[in-house]
């Protein structure tokens, strides 16, 4: 019997990327292309739907000849995007009709403020935080700001979703119009307990339900390709996830008590809470995790904005690198005595903070300071963050964890690793296969298919993880995470005086 292989397609913020697995979960070949960033305004963030489809269609041909396959040859596609990134496109002709409103994008600041009031309630019935980054607002602010759209919309002439929906439009010929759990519960329209969209959810946020995707476990049909000319028709998508569900799935993060950190273009922590949710009480949010059935399952996350991104921006804004890997080498020539602090805002604060206004800021800038300081104040700066994240979720979870898993482009930087586990005080496991968020969409995808019996199976793929064990001594660390919070608490007055202390 020929070897079954499994294609997973991994739309991301800054590109897209194609991989062929193995039945051994090993990747065979891989493509990816980086994609245009749109900054119309300041605090807006947006992506052209057509040019992301386009980059599918690259990069799934160039995967399948660097795996020496066909596509003849797949037994399965798994998907996995960017969450929140919001579209809306024509039912008939599959084009979109305005371009992504990003997770990263702003615009919708002065919306959420309008609807303060309703932030706990929002809380309870989705687990979510009311910020811009979910996709309620964005879908809104689009419908609101054209009303021949919004006038379209409600007579169903339009269909929205995240950009797996939008792909799964399109990979199966404008016949399936749904997403999964992991990114409904990202929308701020999807009620946590009963896992299906709520009217009053919609009703508040003016969102056509008609417009909405049908909601499915992670791993089930999603139908099959058809009148593509990158790939034959007949091969079935079996699943499909958020990206940091997706991660977390392929750390093999399945019970309670797992965690772990993907450094992207930002840093998200997502804790397995098992079939019950737990809402936050310092400011995380809960979503849904990936699943293989009906039954939900459910993760305690927190978001950081800004990780790689601040690694890109010296790369392409200060020019200070020519290429974001340089970043290891940059700041290991740095004065460790410089008294440089990063608080990486570029596009606000995410969890625990939530203060959408606030910006980046450098702290302790002398005549001394080099270009090597940045870099490591730059790493410095999204580690400290995880930490906050971690240090909140123990609380939440009455349990402190005992050793983080982490995957993504940043986990490729030992330096910054090490870092990692010197804030935390505890181990960091960097995984064996650093594109985790592919290698989820694979799994879920050959579970559905049979691929794979059953989790248990797919446990016993994975391979040893390098450990990464704190160096710093625990008197230092809280002196330099009291710091930290201090220059935090500084730059939320600054940008937003008078508002809620940041979390205890």
């Amino acid at each position: 019997m020929a070897m079954p292989y499994l294609l997973a397609i991994d739309q991301g913020t800054t590109g897209t990327r194609a991989v062929v697995y193995n039945e051994r979960g090993a990747p065979c070949g891989t493509a990816a292309l980086e994609l245009t960033q749109y900054y119309p305004a300041p605090g807006w963030v947006e992506h052209d739907a057509e040019e992301i489809w386009r980059s599918v269609k690259t990069v799934v041909p160039l995967a399948l000849a660097d795996a020496g396959i066909e596509g003849q040859q797949l037994c399965a596609i798994g998907l996995t995007n960017q969450r929140e990134t919001s579209v809306l496109w024509d039912r008939q002709s599959g084009a979109s009709v305005h371009h992504a409103l990003v997770w990263q994008d702003r615009r919708t600041t002065d919306r959420c403020r309008q609807l303060h009031a309703e932030a706990e309630w929002l809380h309870q019935r989705t687990g979510l935080i009311l910020d811009p980054y979910f996709s309620a607002t964005k879908l809104q602010w689009v419908l609101d700001a054209d009303t021949g759209l919004r006038t379209r919309a409600e007579k169903g002439l339009l269909a929205a979703g995240t950009i797996d929906s939008f792909l799964l439009w399109r990979l199966t010929g404008g016949k399936v119009h749904a997403t999964d759990v992991t990114n409904a519960s990202r929308t701020l329209l999807l009620d946590l307990q009963q896992v299906a969209w709520e009217d009053d959810l919609c009703r508040l946020f003016s969102i056509p339900r008609a417009i909405l995707p049908e909601v499915r476990p992670s791993a089930a049909s999603y139908g099959a390709t058809s009148g593509l000319d990158f790939l034959p028709d007949g091969i079935p998508i079996c699943g499909v996830a958020g990206d940091q569900q997706a991660a977390l799935f392929g750390q093999c993060g399945f019970a309670s008590g797992e965690a772990k950190c993907t450094y992207g273009t930002g840093a998200f922590f997502l804790q397995h809470l098992g079939g019950a949710p737990t809402l936050s009480r310092h400011r995380l949010v809960t979503s849904l995790a990936a699943t293989t059935d009906a039954r939900p399952q459910y993760v305690l996350e927190g978001s950081v904005f800004i990780a790689g991104a601040a690694v890109q921006w010296l790369r392409d804004g200060l020019k200070l690198i020519a290429a974001a890997p340089d970043i290891e080498e940059l700041a290991s020539r740095s004065d460790q005595e410089q008294p440089i602090l990063f608080v990486p805002g570029l596009v606000g604060l995410g969890a625990p903070y939530w203060v959408p206004e606030v910006r980046g800021v450098i702290f302790g800038l002398t005549r001394a300071t080099t270009a090597a300081d940045l870099g490591r104040a730059a790493l410095e700066g999204v580690a400290l963050q995880v930490a906050d994240l971690v240090e909140c979720a123990a609380r939440d979870a009455h349990a402190p964890l005992h050793v983080l898993r982490v995957d993504g482009g940043m986990s490729r930087n030992a330096r910054f690793l090490q870092c990692q586990a010197d804030f935390l005080g505890m181990p960091v496991l960097q995984a064996a296969q650093v594109e985790s968020t592919a290698l989820g969409a694979a799994y879920l995808a050959g579970l559905h298919i049979g691929v794979w019996p059953d989790l248990d199976g797919l446990r016993k793929l994975a391979s040893a993880a390098q450990e990464f064990t704190p160096r710093l001594a625990s008197p230092e660390r809280e002196r330099r995470r009291t710091q930290w919070k201090r220059a935090v608490e500084a730059v939320i007055t600054f940008y937003r005086a008078g508002t809620d202390p940041v979390t205890e």
